[in-house]
């Protein structure tokens, strides 16, 4: 064991290295665009040179002229593509970003692809195109000209529920003390180390896409309907993704290009877009503004909480993520009131990016909460304490487990919080001004739709099937590790297939469900076989088993066994006649509809959890930071970070581990480094690119430490597992302002603080 690979406490499986570890780092593991394909023609795409306007024309001569060049695709020959309608708000809204024009809606839309023998001739030809535009004046962030503002609950009905409970005018203006201010987070945009890459073969009437994807049945419907094709003529495939986080988990308007021009062309097209490419044809983290105000008697008791919150999305889409969900159910608050609106601007619609709801809106209230907690007098960590909940304050529904506080205590005792000075400025280390501040960390438990198949060979193999995806979060791993604990076989017999829209479905791999939803999938599968053998064992007519209670018999070792006895599972597979059981299981959240598991064929997932249900369905952690700030350059750095998190069952410490301290070390980034620069004028992304967007690099980040805290909730789903892919980042940013305020005396309410916002 060590401290990238802990040891397992109560409730917690062993930090088995990853299934697919040495296929990524000695470059045996294929991506999408890594697929071998016979004679593959180039694509390189051509996207808008302004932001808000109209396409008069486009001269193809010089590019056509290129040698190579194989076919242009425009608005004027891709009619037969079809638009397919999202619902308002939801992930896969993209109506902007689906069409070639002639209308232009942001800035980098795609208005072009030119295919040809090679990638350096289709991208001459990209280039050698003329676009005629006729352009209009752009609104690309809130305080521009001619945005539009919209209030959510008149979106979509997923919106109408808004929390709000009691009369919070009068419980603010009876409040003791009053916390009254604005934040605001900035535009931040996926950067994975795998570019969004799309690559289409045809097989007579048959298509298989090899794309990057957190959803395989949600793109094989989805091309299928761009297309106008049957779903069963579609194969989607994506064994491994370079990362995504959000970003790969809706139909971009490019696959359905790249596989029409595959159509026409009678030949395998390849597409690789560029790294600024991936800026506008993919999606993003909205800006979003907050105003929040938060009321206290003099002992700290909350009595009121107001948040509206406002986010960017583009023109004609109405995405939003909403997370005042989840903010107003954190603590005990009293009276709550939220809101919250989007603003259109002439932007590409933003989408999914790590805890899209609550990294924000949890940013804004735990920084309010560390303002009220300072007008007070009160240490923050008490101060939640004394606001702690076990109830919804909401709906006065029960948590299903909370361990905020177990958290809090166990990280504040390894960052020894208690020898902190409470006053702003009083920590110094020469010419370093010191800060510790600390956040809480939250993330709904989320439950999806999911399908696996399982078979045992007699022999002891197993093989796992489901097409569930391996962000990098270690999924392989802990659904291989299900199937070995409830078959009682070594994880190395064991065999997971992800990634085919081949296999049995899965749900999206968002929302941190895949480790739940599948678990609990190959959990009943391998319960049937369980049954299977322990029928034949135990109503065998001879054998150490015979006649013994099947209550009473288990998997172990490759062995069927009960107390004082056992058989080989070689010699139960003999009574049954057969050399493989192979199991195949449907698992849906308690209250679905009759027809989640026919949805989810059809590339519709239905996710429960969280807010919703009986009980609230919540992870938690608490996460704690040191900053030290140079007295004269107000540079920042961070030389430490502690959190500590509670997420039901953990399958492997390892996978668990490396998730929450990847996800700490993104929050540090959220807090002190990215942001993308928008220009003002001609709304058109600045530092798209990897030299001027600012992520943290190992320096940035000298010591980040991982505490697990043990954790049994029986209700969430059949594995008990929370979920931990999206929680670690949550609560670091508002932890690092919380740290520089501690360090400066200075509140920095704008993200990402950076020096010259301290000088």
């Amino acid at each position: 064991m060590s401290a990238a690979a802990p040891q397992p406490l109560a409730n917690m499986g062993a930090p088995e290295p990853r299934m697919d570890g040495r296929a990524k780092v000695t470059g045996e593991a294929r991506y999408p665009s890594d697929m071998p394909v016979s004679n593959p023609a180039f694509a390189f795409l051509v996207t808008s040179a302004i932001a808000k306007g109209r396409i008069n024309a486009i001269d193809q001569m010089r590019a056509r002229a290129v040698p190579g060049v194989l076919d242009i695709f425009t608005h004027e020959n891709t009619g037969d593509l079809k638009e397919i309608k999202f619902a308002s708000g939801g992930a896969g809204a993209s109506t902007s970003i689906q069409q070639l024009g002639p209308e232009v809606f942001h800035d980098g839309q795609i208005i072009a692809m030119v295919v040809a023998d090679t990638f350096e001739a289709a991208r001459e030809a990209a280039y050698a195109l003329k676009v005629d535009y006729a352009e209009a004046p752009a609104a690309p962030s809130f305080d521009s000209p001619g945005v539009e503002t919209e209030d959510v609950t008149q979106l979509h009905d997923s919106a109408k529920d808004i929390p709000s409970v009691g009369d919070v005018e009068a419980a603010l203006a009876g409040a003791d003390v009053v916390v009254d201010a604005q934040y605001g987070t900035p535009t931040q945009h996926h950067n994975p180390i795998e570019l969004f890459t799309t690559t289409c073969v045809w097989n007579g009437d048959r298509l298989t896409v090899h794309e990057p994807s957190q959803f395989m049945y949600g793109l094989k419907n989805n091309v299928a309907r761009k297309l106008d094709v049957g779903p069963e003529q579609v194969r989607t495939i994506s064994h491994f993704v370079g990362g995504a986080f959000g970003s790969k988990a809706q139909l971009t308007p490019r696959t359905g290009l790249v596989a029409f021009a595959a159509r026409k062309l009678h030949r395998p097209v390849k597409l690789v877009a560029t790294r600024d490419q991936g800026f506008t044809i993919a999606t993003y983290r909205a800006e979003t503004r907050h105003r929040i105000r938060l009321g206290a008697r003099r002992d700290g008791k909350l009595v009121g909480y107001e948040h509206e919150g406002f986010e960017i999305t583009s023109r004609p889409d109405k995405y939003f993520v909403a997370g005042v969900e989840d903010a107003a159910r954190l603590y005990a608050y009293g009276a709550v009131k939220t809101k919250v609106n989007i603003v259109h601007a002439d932007r590409n619609t933003p989408g999914f990016m790590r805890s899209p709801p609550v990294v924000p809106y949890i940013y804004a209230i735990e920084t309010a909460m560390d303002e009220l907690a300072a007008k007070l007098g009160m240490d923050p960590v008490e101060f939640r304490r004394v606001n702690d909940t076990t109830t919804d304050p909401i709906s006065g529904k029960p948590y299903s487990s909370r361990s905020l506080m177990q958290c809090y205590d166990q990280a504040a005792a390894a960052f020894r919080w208690m020898a902190r000075d409470p006053h702003p400025g009083s920590m110094r280390d020469g010419d370093w001004l010191i800060g510790w501040g600390c956040a809480t960390a939250v993330y709904p438990t989320h439950f999806g739709s999911a399908t696996a198949r399982v078979r045992l060979l007699a022999n002891g193999d197993v093989r796992v099937q489901t097409a569930a995806h391996d962000l990098g979060t270690g999924a392989y791993t802990v659904i291989g590790q299900m199937a070995a604990e409830r078959l009682g076989v070594p994880f190395s017999a064991v065999k997971t297939e992800l990634g085919d829209s081949e296999l049995p479905p899965a749900s999206v791999a968002g929302g941190s469900n895949t480790t739940a939803s599948c678990c609990s999938a190959v959990m009943k599968a391998c319960h049937a076989i369980r049954a299977k053998l322990f029928h034949a064992a135990a109503t065998a007519n001879e054998g150490p088993l015979a006649g013994q209670q099947i209550s009473g018999l288990t998997l172990r070792d490759g062995k069927v066994a009960a107390e004082g006895a056992e058989e080989p599972l070689a010699e139960t597979f003999k009574r049954l006649g057969v050399g493989a059981i192979e199991e195949y299981a449907e698992s849906a959240p308690p209250g679905a509809p009759a027809d989640a598991i026919a949805s989810l064929y059809a590339g519709k997932p239905t996710l429960s959890g969280g807010a919703h249900g009986k009980k609230l369905m919540y992870a938690f952690g608490a996460e704690f930071v040191e900053v030290r700030v140079h007295k004269d350059t107000c540079e920042i750095r961070v030389p430490r970070a502690v959190g500590a998190f509670a997420g039901g069952r953990i399958m492997n410490t390892r996978t668990a581990h490396s998730q929450l301290m990847g996800g700490m070390i993104w929050g540090i980034s959220s807090a002190l480094h990215e942001a993308t620069e928008i220009d003002p004028v001609r709304a058109r992304y600045v530092n798209d690119n990897l030299a001027d967007y600012l992520v943290p690099v190992n320096a940035d980040v000298q010591a980040v430490d991982v505490i697990l805290v043990p954790e049994v909730d029986p209700d969430v789903n059949p594995a008990g597992v929370k979920g931990l892919g999206e929680l670690g980042n949550v609560g670091t940013a508002a932890a690092v302002s919380n740290a520089v305020y501690h360090a400066t005396g200075r509140r920095i309410r704008q993200l990402p603080i950076r020096l010259e916002k301290l000088l």
